[in-house]
């Protein structure tokens, strides 16, 4: 019960965060299990399977909202899913302890990447909508590989070249549903064709993930309220200070230093 909880918070607090930013959902779940010891390809899976029903509530909302530049979101979609079922091939396939130091670096400059964006003032370049192919093929394959990084890939890249931030989240948010099934589907094939070998330790963190679903669930709707109350970017350096302080506490177990 108590972890059930204790992922419930975490759930709402990524969820909060990621309906105001467009990211982190992802990031923020799969560093806080990391740090409790889960390995990187059941926590991956792990937080993939809760984005299902998140990143659906999310999508529906945006639909209903108007907030989706259509011809972004279809490229955005088809590369997304390609690239986000390479990446968790590649991840069920490799051993867990050999590639969480890997999965810790990237997470280490993904933070840096989120705390220099919050510090920067990008300025907006024009972006034609056939760039949605590359960079779903990157955001999907970095979201597999580390649990998170759609979100940071694709909207800050969107925002960034001068996109409308509401249409950016929008249209990223909407395409997550379909790249996390797809995610999701290459994990649960790796699990039944016997490619993934740690696949048992999923049912080990059956709690965290129902903690993970009703905590996304519960703040979804609040999303819009803290947005309009936290500045931009005192959330993006929040989020960024917050991952590499746990990337950081990761390294520290890994070399360890700390138990």
């Amino acid at each position: 019960m108590e972890t059930f909880l204790l992922f419930v918070l975490v759930g709402v607090l990524a969820q909060s965060v990621d309906g105001a930013l467009g990211m982190a959902y992802g990031v923020v779940s799969t560093t806080v299990l990391l740090a409790l010891g889960v390995p990187p390809a059941a926590a991956s899976a792990s937080v993939h399977t809760a984005e299902i029903f998140t990143t659906a509530a999310s999508g529906a909302s945006h639909v209903y909202h108007r907030n989706i530049t259509w011809s972004l979101w279809a490229p955005l979609v088809i590369a997304g899913m390609l690239g986000g079922a390479i990446g968790a091939y590649v991840l069920s396939g490799v051993d867990g302890d050999l590639m969480k130091p890997f999965i810790l670096a990237y997470l280490a400059v993904l933070g840096v990447w989120i705390v220099l964006r919050g510090l920067r003032d990008i300025k907006p370049k024009r972006i034609r909508s056939f760039w949605g192919a590359p960079l779903g093929l990157i955001g999907g394959f970095l979201d597999a590989i580390g649990g998170g990084g759609w979100g940071p890939t694709a909207t800050t890249a969107l925002v960034g070249a001068g996109k409308d931030p509401r249409q950016a989240i929008g249209t990223v948010n909407s395409a997550e549903f379909f790249v996390t099934v797809a995610i999701s589907a290459t994990f649960v094939w790796a699990l039944v064709t016997g490619h993934w070998q740690d696949a048992g330790a999923v049912g080990d963190y059956a709690s965290a993930v129902g903690g993970l679903i009703l905590g996304g669930l519960l703040a979804a709707p609040f999303a819009g309220w803290i947005a309009k109350r936290i500045p931009t970017r005192t959330l993006t350096l929040m989020v960024g200070g917050l991952i590499i302080l746990l990337a950081a506490y990761q390294g520290l177990q890994l070399v360890g230093v700390v138990p």
